[in-house]
């Protein structure tokens, strides 16, 4: 089950241990769960964490229903930590996407946090000082515009940068059974998007490190020392069902698993759900014929979204909660509300499209009303190469 208010995990459970016999565990085992292998790699060093409120160790790896945070457990365990640095939503995810989130101090353990979704999204060589390893553990969604793995691009530079090892605790990609989507164009680049991958990339966040490393894309010749602590029992075509939201307007599986469709909208005038209960499962906008949906909705602020598009508004679109689980974007939505809008000059907010698509093509191909096939064929070409590089980074089959 997700929760609504992100409660703190410590309040779950006492004491943290890994579970005995993992041979017999069919349900994946998260790399922050086999404390054996990297308590080691962390005694009698100062260490920085890049987390937030999904980097836990589960008590009961099938339920996955208790769980202590990362944080807390290297505590109990006297590991030195100095501080946390915390993503998009900050260090216990709370904030809105894009909310600017400020330095702090965890009011739980006192720690430092520094953010790197404020005035820096790359640490600076000032909060690296006697720092001996940093920790990245945070869950991924696999898709290019969800800022995680930017944060991690610009960790492994500033570490690079400051000959300091990162130590990554993998998790499973619940988008990782399939790759689509255009590819970046490097003149499109932003915090939305730094290197040249589809949409859907159909990597964890262990086997995107090791691209970022062997693509060279830390750029300067560098090369960060990486080490990854893979998933047990996992495969890209494993499903897996994530016990915690990842972000304040990912609430459930559906939500996840129709991001990469929905998130266009996050360009245009169409809202995609923020300011109700079912964020990126349904979508509206008051500019959207009326006649031609039978879905309506009013976004208020909540949650996630203290200022959602078309607030107090009424929205006309559609209800996808019971749609069939995707292995592919649909740009069907996407085309149909821009052919449905009242007013289509101001349908794209072109700047912001183009950051989230990657590429200015796609603006262009619905405008010209190219199909959903003829669009797609224009990617295969980039997907092909991109599968191709992608296999040898791969940790998992």
């Amino acid at each position: 089950m997700y929760s609504q208010d992100l409660p703190d995990a410590q309040n779950t459970i006492k004491k943290d241990s890994i579970i005995g016999d993992t041979t017999k565990i069919k349900s994946p085992l998260v790399g922050a769960n086999q404390i054996k292998s990297y308590l080691p790699l962390l005694q009698n060093k100062k260490v920085a964490i890049v987390s937030n409120q999904t980097s836990v160790i589960f008590k009961d790896s099938i339920t996955n229903q208790h769980y202590i945070h990362l944080v807390d457990s290297l505590l109990s365990h006297n590991i030195n930590i100095q501080k946390v640095f915390a993503p998009e939503h900050g260090f216990r995810g709370k904030a809105d996407a894009g909310e600017l989130v400020a330095d702090g101090k965890d009011a739980k353990t006192g720690l430092p946090i520094i953010s790197l979704h404020g005035k820096n999204k790359k640490p600076s060589a000032a909060t690296l000082t006697n720092i001996d390893i940093v920790v990245f553990d945070i869950q991924d969604v696999g898709v290019r515009f969800y800022t995680y793995i930017s944060t991690l691009h610009y960790v492994m530079q500033a570490c690079a940068e400051n000959k300091i090892p990162v130590l990554i605790l993998d998790r499973p990609n619940p988008n990782a059974h399939y790759i689509d989507g255009p590819t970046l164009e490097k003149e499109h680049s932003s915090f939305l998007g730094v290197h040249p991958i589809p949409l859907v990339h159909g990597l964890t966040i262990g086997e995107y490190a090791n691209m970022v490393n062997g693509e060279d894309w830390l750029g300067k010749g560098l090369k960060c020392e990486v080490t990854v602590i893979p998933v047990k029992n996992y495969t890209h075509t494993t499903p897996y069902s994530l016990p915690i939201r990842p972000s304040p307007n990912l609430p459930n599986d559906k939500a996840i698993n129709l991001y990469p469709s929905l998130g266009f909208f996050e360009g245009t005038t169409i809202n995609a759900g923020r300011g109700t209960e079912t964020q990126f499962q349904i979508f509206g906008s008051p500019d959207l014929a009326i006649e031609k949906y039978d879905y309506a909705y009013i976004p208020k602020p909540n949650f996630g979204a203290k200022y959602p598009k078309h607030r107090g508004e009424v929205c006309y679109g559609k209800d996808l909660r019971k749609s069939e689980s995707l292995s592919a974007i649909h740009l069907g939505w996407l085309i149909n509300a821009y052919n449905n809008s009242n007013d289509k000059e101001k349908f794209f907010n072109t700047k912001s499209f183009t950051i989230h698509a990657g590429t200015k093509k796609l603006q262009q191909q619905i405008e010209e009303g190219l199909s959903p096939e003829e669009i797609r064929s224009t990617w295969m070409e980039d997907l092909q190469k991109f599968k191709i590089k992608r296999e040898k980074y791969l940790i998992y089959l």
